[in-house]
């Protein structure tokens, strides 16, 4: 598991924290999207309910003013006309609203889902933004705002790949919201979600590459001497 293997190399990493909140989605995900894509049978009746009411009450209208429609003008019979239609537009539009209600519930919940998603993918982001491969090979003069970095080359290159497991586990994830609910809106927000998660592994993998050029096969070897020569170079306290 993922979140296991991150814990046992980083256990005071947030990243592991991010990872288990991760694995919760996960295991909820094939029961929301379930959820999702179920039909909504209280709102279907409801809905229904209301679009024969309306029916019913705008028929019985026809048929009490349908006598009376004898005796008139026809100018007011074109205003009656004209009245009518409007009316039967703003009904029309009423079941219309009322019949594709249901699929906009299953929309919001499906974009709740991957809103979820898309925070914690800029979350993964945040976490390896400041890992550059630069500033651990090659160190360099650090002043009291520089950021703390105590990882080997080989710990930065797992950690960074753990990112992108992370980023690429995002994207199935979102996948799976509109497995059973084929909405334009929700899926292309997983589209979104799948370009983020993409672009931000690309970011990962060309710091990966830097690791690995610079460091070759022999990581954990030059690791172990980059960290000595580190610690060698940090200011000693002065003694009086």
């Amino acid at each position: 598991m993922l979140a296991t293997r991150i814990g046992e190399r980083f256990p005071t990493s947030g990243l592991r924290d991010v990872c288990h909140r991760l694995v919760e989605i996960a295991r909820h995900a094939s029961q929301r999207s379930a959820q999702i894509g179920e039909p909504i049978l209280w709102l279907r009746a409801v809905t229904a309910a209301l679009a024969v009411l309306i029916l019913v009450s705008f028929t019985a209208m026809i048929a009490v003013l349908a006598p009376q429609a004898r005796n008139i003008s026809f100018i007011d019979f074109i205003q009656s006309l004209e009245a009518g239609i409007s009316e039967l537009v703003f009904i029309g539009a009423a079941v219309l609203f009322l019949v594709t209600f249901e699929g906009r519930v299953k929309r919001r919940r499906a974009l709740q889902a991957i809103h979820e998603l898309r925070s914690l993918a800029h979350i993964i982001d945040m976490h390896q933004l400041t890992k550059d491969p630069e500033r651990i090979l090659f160190g360099g003069r650090r002043t009291a705002a520089s950021p703390k970095h105590n990882l080997t080359p080989f710990e930065l290159d797992r950690y960074l790949d753990y990112c992108s497991e992370m980023l690429a586990l995002i994207g199935k994830i979102a996948a799976l919201y509109v497995q059973n609910f084929q909405d334009s809106q929700a899926v292309e927000a997983v589209n979104d979600i799948e370009q983020l998660t993409s672009g931000l592994s690309r970011k990962i993998w060309q710091k990966i590459m830097i690791l690995h050029n610079v460091c070759g096969p022999e990581m954990e070897v030059r690791s172990t001497k980059i960290e000595n020569r580190n610690t060698a170079e940090e200011p000693q306290p002065e003694t009086r």
